[in-house]
């Protein structure tokens, strides 16, 4: 089959691999669509520790079910139009026991650790894999795993009605967030250099936007959220709270990345600042939300491409062009 294969760091080519075959629990899926995420994009960077190579990417995505394996007891079938969560929780390590898997210290996924879903087909434990309602499309189930991200970000984070919140970062993730703080009751505003992604953060629900924390006339907030990943984007975070607040780092970042904080200032303000990672008892919740309509993805996906196109569409991801740019094999 043809899939998007990362050789080593730098090296991102389309070829052929051996069809994936489903071990007695596994089933494997005919991939409908699949979003190109951060993480990805340091994978491809070799930027993260956990992913080997050779590696086929892909941890956002959705297809149907065209085989299971002989001792899946699921109740899912050939013919199934599936999302699925990509987390490999090994369940016996001391995180894993104690209910905090997405910590796991065997901690995998699909896409990231073994062979993922920018690709024709993929094999995937069959509890990992949940039915989607026919009033979903693909590329709706395709945003399942990053909403579901959000939904754990926010039960990590919490939201109070009529807290002032800042969200740092209007692409995918900073979109949804937004959706989730302003059905919290939370008033929200996002920033993001990229203006032409303001429109949406605004359809969204972001009382205010601006492309730098700096021209923003609400601060100082009582939270703040960055989904970028980038050191000065977190330290204007940081920067923006009031004596009390809280600082959420979500976004990604290279391993070696650091970030310049006053420790005299966490000390005397009592700044809380926690991370969120990952997936966790959040995939059926985030799929009921898209389901009930209580989050629109009316504008999230701004590109589809196919397999073949798989590197120009990294670059352009890389750009800052659209929102979720995703992959039809």
């Amino acid at each position: 089959m043809r899939a998007a294969i990362i050789d080593e760091p730098g090296a991102i080519r389309v070829g052929e691999v051996a069809d994936p075959t489903p071990g007695a629990t596994d089933v494997v899926v005919k991939v409908g669509a699949c979003g190109i995420c951060g993480t990805d994009l340091h994978i491809a960077d070799g930027e993260f520790p956990p992913a080997p190579f050779p590696l086929v990417p892909g941890h956002e995505f959705a297809g149907e079910v065209v085989e299971v394996g002989s001792d899946v007891r699921t109740g899912i079938s050939v013919g199934d139009r599936v999302a699925v969560d990509p987390s490999l929780f090994c369940g016996y390590c001391t995180p894993c026991r104690t209910g905090r898997g997405n910590l796991c210290a065997n901690w995998g996924a699909t896409g990231d650790t073994v062979d993922g879903a920018f690709a024709e087909y993929v094999a995937v434990p069959a509890v990992t894999a949940y039915r989607l309602p026919d009033s979903l499309s693909m590329g709706q189930g395709a945003l399942v795993e990053p909403l579901s991200c959000a939904v754990h970000g926010l039960d990590v984070f919490g939201a109070s009605i009529g807290e002032r919140i800042l969200v740092v970062g209007a692409g995918t993730m900073g979109l949804l967030l937004t959706q989730l703080l302003v059905g919290s009751g939370a008033r929200v505003s996002v920033v993001d250099r990229n203006a032409a992604r303001l429109p949406l953060a605004t359809q969204f629900g972001a009382e205010h936007v601006a492309t730098s924390v700096a021209e923003l006339d609400a601060a100082p907030f009582d939270a703040a959220v960055d989904v970028t990943g980038a050191p000065k984007a977190i330290e204007d975070a940081f920067d923006s709270l009031r004596r009390g607040g809280r600082l959420q780092i979500f976004g990604v970042a290279a391993d070696t990345a650091r970030i310049s904080l006053s420790p005299f200032r966490i000390y005397n303000d009592e700044i809380r600042i926690v991370g969120s990672m990952a997936v966790l008892d959040s995939f059926e919740p985030a799929l009921r939300l898209l389901e009930t309509g209580q989050v629109d993805t009316t504008g999230l996906i701004s590109h589809t491409l196919p397999l073949e196109e798989f590197p120009e569409a990294v670059a352009m991801v890389r750009a800052g062009t659209g929102v979720k740019v995703q992959i039809a094999p």
